[in-house]
């Protein structure tokens, strides 16, 4: 994943088509300088080029599906490191066009030349909806997810691009996604909550000592800190998408166990179109995992305290990410769920308002349990 500036924004609701999102213009330089120069460190790189379970998917996307790429023309949104456009190269394009928004683009160029395909790849640095090519292209291929699918993703930027530079009968690499949410048992939230007592633990000797040495009761402020570090510790928020609401449901199929949370994951299809599909579909899945971890991991949105289901009890949950007036790779997340006892009985619904702020769970749930699971959002094609 390289890094591609933001554009008009597309509403999760509807990928198959860009809209407005309505917010005010975001700064490129604060944008730069809060996101994108992240990516241009190789350290970043290094760390998703190490994912193998990213790599394999789009390594074999790419080389499975010969019949995309040969004699054709590329589009590379967020080129990063070059990887994606040097191997889109090696299948056969004709014409690649890698831009990258950060100075990254200067070690994908000289990536380029190491592997003698300068000829055919062509680095460009910009952001997307800047940038101005000498033609449409036949493939557009980008590694554009953020955790959970759409924090600090690539998705506007990938969307303009299809809108501007994509012919009727091109492809998207990837062309298809889903959202995942399940509820989970854990012992996360038993060391959440743990590490958030030894905060408080620690203010509450910080405020007699402060007392004792210097004069000074700083205990008025106890409660607003409290507050300050239940949001560290105890919430949760995703980034970089409009809107998205859904209302799902799971069974619970463990008997007398405890629900700690919800987890949240995702994957991307490369499918081709219908009417040019791929010769090998491929699919890359961030969900739990022992052996196939992603350097994505899951979300968890934790509840606090866990609440005693049995086998049989269905989870009812009500799921919405709304853009950030203020900072649109922000999200408030609201997350209400009920509990229908195997009996019939429904418990007092509860409701979990996840304000926006930088912290993030990712957490890897390689150990997870989890109930019987359903897609949290449709099959979304990204297609023209």
């Amino acid at each position: 994943m390289g890094s591609a500036a933001n554009g008009a924004a597309a509403a999760a609701a509807d990928m198959a088509t860009s809209t407005s999102n309505g917010l005010a213009t975001v700064d490129k330089g604060v944008d730069f300088a809060n996101y994108f120069c992240t990516y241009a460190f190789l350290y970043h790189q290094k760390e998703m080029l190490s994912d193998r379970v990213r790599m394999d998917a789009y390594f074999n996307s790419v080389f499975k599906n010969k019949h995309h790429f040969i004699g054709k023309t590329v589009l590379d949104v967020g080129t990063g490191s070059g990887i994606l456009a040097i191997w889109s190269a090696q299948a056969g394009a004709k014409k690649v066009y890698a831009v990258e928004a950060t100075k990254m683009a200067e070690h994908a160029r000289e990536l380029v030349k190491a592997n003698n395909l300068h000829d055919v790849v062509e680095v460009i640095e910009g952001s997307i909806e800047d940038i101005t090519l000498p033609e449409k292209v036949d493939v557009i291929i980008s590694e554009w997810m953020g955790y959970f699918l759409l924090r600090e993703s690539m998705f506007d930027s990938v969307i303009c691009a299809r809108d501007r530079w994509l012919k009727p009968t091109g492809v998207m690499y990837p062309s298809h996604a889903r959202m995942w949410l399940a509820p989970i048992r854990s012992g996360l939230g038993d060391h959440k909550m743990s590490d958030y007592e030894g905060c408080m633990d620690d203010w509450l000797g910080f405020v007699k000592e402060t007392k004792s040495y210097y004069g000074v009761d700083m205990s008025v402020l106890t409660k607003p800190f409290s507050e300050e570090q239940k949001k560290y510790y105890l919430q949760v928020t995703v980034e970089d998408i409009l809107k998205v609401q859904d209302s799902v449901s799971s069974t619970i199929t463990k008997e007398d166990t405890r629900l700690c949370g919800f987890g949240g994951w995702f994957d991307v299809h490369f499918n081709g179109r219908e009417e040019n599909p791929a010769e090998c579909e491929v699919e890359l899945t961030t969900a739990p995992s022992i052996d196939d971890g992603t350097h994505w991991g899951q979300q968890v949105f934790l509840l606090h305290p866990p609440v005693r289901v049995n086998q049989g009890d269905e989870i009812l949950v009500n799921f919405s990410m709304s853009r950030s007036e203020e900072n649109h790779r922000l999200m408030k997340v609201d997350l209400g769920y009920k509990v229908k006892l195997s009996s019939g009985k429904m418990l007092p619904p509860s409701l979990y308002e996840l304000e926006e702020r930088q912290y993030f769970y990712n957490e890897h749930l390689q150990h997870l349990q989890v109930t019987k699971l359903k897609p949290a959002w449709n099959f979304y094609s990204f297609s023209h």
